[in-house]
């Protein structure tokens, strides 16, 4: 029940600051107003972040918050394909809207050339978790290949959603994210297909 809590505490602070980054903008979001909106104290907040920067690395999680809401709501009767496209397109429209597209920029600057932890690459996080249990059930199915392991695949899967990603930050958002994951996904995992 106590981890429970803690990750409650901790989704509800790395929320609030994504929802005050996204209205307000990084550098005018202070510390104080994410205490204050997330309903925690400082030592709450101190106890999982050692200041802002480190929340830009918590998007990951914001990511795993929405694979969690999402995995009850997939159907038994759905092939792991048409899944992991509907798992694509919600991650894509939560991006687009709550996301604000300096700090996504900025997120996976910070992966390439920090020294530390790197959430993206976690696989012990929820998404992997998810889309390591979907890739599972399609192999057991026989709806996709056998040429690829399961951890291949879901690297591939995560490596083409990072590739939608990297370009809508390079083009400045100058498109609609879900819109282009919908026409290109398809094309990058259907080599995944049995």
């Amino acid at each position: 029940m106590a981890k429970k809590n803690q990750r409650r505490t901790k989704s509800r602070i790395v929320s609030a600051a994504w929802k005050l980054f996204y209205e307000q903008g990084y550098e005018d979001t202070t510390i104080e107003e994410i205490i204050e909106v997330s309903g925690t104290s400082k030592g709450s907040f101190y106890h999982y972040f050692e200041g802002k920067d480190a929340l830009l690395g918590s998007l990951a999680y914001m990511m795993d918050e929405k694979y969690e809401e999402l995995e009850p709501e997939i159907s038994e009767d759905m092939d792991c394909y048409e899944v992991l496209l509907y798992l694509n397109r919600e991650l894509m429209i939560m991006i687009e809207e709550s996301i604000n597209l300096d700090l996504l920029t900025e997120l996976y600057s910070t992966q390439l050339t920090t020294r530390g932890e790197k959430p993206l690459l976690d696989h012990d996080r929820t998404y992997y978790k998810v889309i390591r249990r979907v890739i599972t059930r399609g192999r057991e199915r026989g709806e996709l290949i056998r040429d690829l392991s399961v951890s291949e695949m879901v690297r591939y899967y995560s490596m083409c959603e990072r590739a939608l990603l990297y370009e809508w930050c390079l083009r400045k958002g100058e498109y609609s994210l879900p819109e282009e994951a919908a026409k290109k996904l398809p094309l990058m995992l259907k080599s995944l297909r049995a």
